[in-house]
């Protein structure tokens, strides 16, 4: 876009940049379609490749130009309200406010339009093909949205930012629900907490913005990980330790099943021997034998425990299954 209009301010960079995404999204389903390489695969070689070629383009027309890393990699929030949108001699305001907002304006506008089918073919390619609709031509026109907000946003912030609030916000919402609506409503409001937490900040530790916006955003995911009900890490860990006590008590119940009434009982049914027998450690048995008492799953009697008629139940059911 910079070799044809020869200006850095013109929105047609915005434009030959996300035609350029949209080109890689083809490259890719183009590779893919082949069957000769896998998704991962075609990704590997497509991006390599039109990297090379921007770098050859750099080097042979631009070889003079210099390239700042932070600006490119966090960007300035600091000075984009001094970056200003002039029309006809009257300021209008930041211009990455107006090239940002009118971007947003474009996604609400196509998603609000497009929901059902945009929904439908990315989360059931089959069953919206089967139903009418062109489930690449929806890829490429959701990719085509990706595409022009990354390179708006880029182009005021800087990429660590984009990457961080374009996978962070979802990846935490999609840990705390699985309705698509409310994922989407959090996933924009942890982005909008992620950014207001790293300006301030950023402004107490006198940091980069960008950078503590992306690290408020990684703290939010983190926090997400950890308290979502279903995915998160205190979550799967109850359901584990439900998952062996549940275990340790069927086996003890077909354990004492097993042996219950026979001469054997007497050795085999004692809480004082069970660990011997079963070879786990003693506080595992004690800690079964206690729940199992509590549950009324077994009973104490003359020393020896003994299966009640619920867990004589618990014993058939796992034989069953």
């Amino acid at each position: 876009g910079f070799f044809v209009t020869g200006d850095l301010a013109s929105p047609l960079l915005v434009l030959g940049a996300a035609l350029t995404g949209l080109l890689t999204v083809a490259g890719v389903e183009l590779l893919q379609r082949t069957r000769l390489v896998r998704e991962d695969a075609a990704t590997g070689l497509v991006f390599p490749v039109l990297f090379s070629a921007g770098v050859i383009l750099i080097s042979r027309y631009a070889g003079s130009v210099h390239l700042d890393t932070d600006s490119v990699l966090l960007g300035e929030l600091a000075f984009a309200p001094f970056d200003r949108l002039v029309l006809g001699g009257r300021d209008l305001g930041p211009r990455g406010l107006w090239l940002i907002g009118a971007i947003l304006l474009l996604d609400l506008v196509v998603i609000a339009a497009l929901w059902k089918e945009l929904a439908l073919s990315t989360f059931d390619a089959a069953l919206a093909a089967a139903l009418g609709f062109s489930p690449v031509g929806l890829t490429y026109v959701l990719m085509a949205l990706v595409s022009v907000t990354a390179v708006g946003a880029f182009d005021v912030v800087g990429s660590i930012l984009v990457v961080a609030l374009m996978v962070a916000p979802p990846a935490a919402a999609w840990l705390l629900t699985e309705r698509l609506p409310r994922m989407l409503a959090l996933a924009a409001g942890f982005g909008a907490v992620s950014a207001v937490a790293g300006y301030w900040a950023a402004h107490i530790l006198d940091v980069s913005i960008a950078g503590a916006m992306a690290t408020m955003a990684g703290i939010t995911f983190a926090g997400a990980s950890v308290v979502a009900p279903e995915r998160g890490v205190l979550a799967v860990a109850r359901r584990r330790a439900r998952q062996r006590r549940v275990f340790t008590e069927t086996l003890l119940a077909m354990h004492l099943q097993t042996h219950e009434g026979r001469p054997e009982a007497v050795e085999e049914c004692r809480p004082a021997t069970l660990h011997r027998h079963l070879s786990w450690p003693r506080a595992r048995i004690d800690a079964t034998v206690s729940r199992m008492l509590r549950r009324g799953l077994v009973e104490e009697a003359g020393g020896l425990l003994r299966l009640t008629e619920a867990g004589r139940r618990l014993a058939a059911d796992a034989l069953r299954r």
